[in-house]
């Protein structure tokens, strides 16, 4: 509204002013190069207008006429770069969905239209690794390590395509010349790798604490417990008072790691501190209950009689009821001392039910039935067992098995990689299990039960292939006659012989 009352304010002012130079009598004069022209002020002012508007036109097309090739080369320019940039978008897609072939057309078309354009790099170096083309991936990634703004990222490039093709130590000449352009997190761990991978503990310990910034706290602090208890079971044996100091600064920092634990109760055991040893142990055991802590904390005083180590083997269980490694240590120190009713009684929660006992489990049945009655049908029953039961846990990184805890992965220097837990179980199709065995939990006359599930009764065994069957010659007939106690199949299909039974 304002502007069109301005508008007509315009004109109202234009119509009083020209009205005002025609009520005003004048003329205008010009003489030049022999011409006179003589015409009135407004003619003379007409003409001035129309001069500066042609000036301006003419003007405007020398303009156009100068700057049309400059239009023009600028016009190509954004429509390659549209179509550099609309490649780099198909590629990247291609890329991400796999397409390989895709992914090398855009790359090819991007670098084209955008040569000097880093995400062209960028997307022919992930093409070329997509269809596993190593020389050009390399290529890529070394052109970006000669420009300023994609050194580090053509560094990191190398860097991993170095370590996908197994040269760790051009991985680690890669990973060093970027970390000393800029300190990054990449690097900081490939640096801390490379003294990994050559078990320097101490170079690779100065290295994490160097780079603390570029590492969170929690993973710093897991790190630095398993290099210094690394070290300190390097100094276990010839500098035991700075192995317990190490060992005692890798259980604060990480309380549920077991070797850092054991090793420090073991030292103070030497040393004749078993109460303080005893309370490392107590505190991580409801954390990570294992084998070795248990071996150590009955093992803290020696010479100590069976009936304390049981004892003591019982405050495990109060600290950690429902573990398995609380009853096993409590039925091992049992059968020392000879109570074999404790001993069944702390196992029987571990090898009745649906779930079915570990090998280490039926050992210990095992070793339980010959303290207790001797070699009997039962011990080899369950030693026969222990071959095709579960395997127990062990020190597993990925698909690699120790019997021992290591600091890393020998191979990739990754550190912290050893978790302790079960291997994952492959059954064939002719290993499942078609019954759930009750194992032994009343006197030894008692054989072992199979329970048959409704829908799948198991056929008895033949009695000529019956593992442990003593045939016997009755008065009426020649033909072998087999003694099997009633429901004594075992687990495998094997019938287990009473001890009772005889020719």
């Amino acid at each position: 509204m304002l502007r069109v009352l301005f508008f007509f304010l315009v004109l109202i002012v234009l119509a009083f002013g020209e009205a005002w130079l025609v009520d005003q009598p004048g003329k205008i004069m010009l003489t030049w190069q022999g011409y006179r022209i003589e015409t009135s002020i407004l003619v003379g002012l007409g003409a001035i207008a129309v001069s500066i508007a042609a000036a301006m036109l003419i003007w405007s097309g020398i303009r156009f006429v100068l700057r049309l090739p400059p239009t023009v080369s600028g016009a190509n320019r954004a429509r390659r770069r549209d179509k550099g940039y609309a490649a780099l978008s198909r590629g990247i897609i291609a890329v991400g969905s796999g397409d390989a072939k895709l992914a090398i057309k855009a790359a090819a078309e991007a670098q084209r239209h955008l040569p000097g354009e880093p995400l062209a790099l960028l997307l022919r170096a992930e093409a070329a690794q997509l269809a596993g083309d190593h020389h050009v991936v390399e290529s890529a990634f070394t052109e970006m390590t000669r420009r300023s703004e994609t050194r580090l990222l053509g560094f990191r490039g190398l860097h991993a395509h170095a370590h996908r093709r197994g040269n760790t130590d051009a991985a680690h000449d890669f990973a060093n010349r970027a970390h000393g352009i800029a300190a990054l997190p990449w690097s900081a761990v490939a640096i801390l790798e490379k003294h990994v991978a050559a078990q320097d503990w101490q170079g690779a310990l100065a290295a994490l604490d160097n780079n603390r910034n570029l590492i969170d706290k929690t993973t710093r602090d897991r790190q630095r417990a398993v290099l210094m208890t690394a070290i300190a079971l390097d100094k276990e044996q010839t500098e035991p008072d700075e192995a317990l100091r190490l060992a005692r600064a890798a259980v604060k920092s990480a309380p549920d790691l077991v070797p850092a634990t054991a090793l420090a109760s073991r030292l103070l055991s030497r040393q004749g501190y078993a109460r303080k040893a005893a309370k490392i142990i107590e505190a991580a055991w409801p954390l990570s209950p294992h084998p070795d802590l248990a071996k150590v904390y009955l093992d803290l005083r020696p010479g100590e009689s069976h009936a304390e180590r049981l004892a003591r083997a019982r405050t495990l269980v109060k600290l950690a009821p429902q573990d398995p490694e609380s009853r096993i240590a409590v039925a091992r120190a049992a059968i020392g001392a000879g109570d074999y009713k404790a001993a069944r009684d702390s196992m029987l929660p571990h090898i009745q039910g649906n779930e079915r006992p570990t090998a280490r489990m039926c050992l210990i049945m095992a070793e339980l039935e010959e303290a207790e009655h001797g070699d009997s049908g039962f011990t080899r029953d369950w030693l026969a067992r222990a071959v095709k039961a579960p395997r127990d846990a062990t020190w597993i990184a990925g698909v690699v098995m120790s019997d021992r805890w290591l600091p890393a992965l020998p191979a990739t220097g990754k550190l912290d990689v050893f978790v302790w837990k079960r291997p994952e179980e492959r059954l064939h199709a002719d290993e499942t299990e078609e019954a759930i065995f009750r194992p032994i939990s009343g006197p030894v006359t008692e054989p072992p039960v199979l329970i048959e599930k409704p829908r799948a009764a198991i056929a008895p065994p033949e009695p000529e292939v019956a593992a442990g069957l003593t045939p016997s010659v009755s008065s009426d007939t020649k033909e072998p006659e087999t003694q099997v106690s009633p429901g004594s199949e075992n687990t495998f299909g094997a019938a287990a012989v009473s001890p009772d039974a005889r020719p």
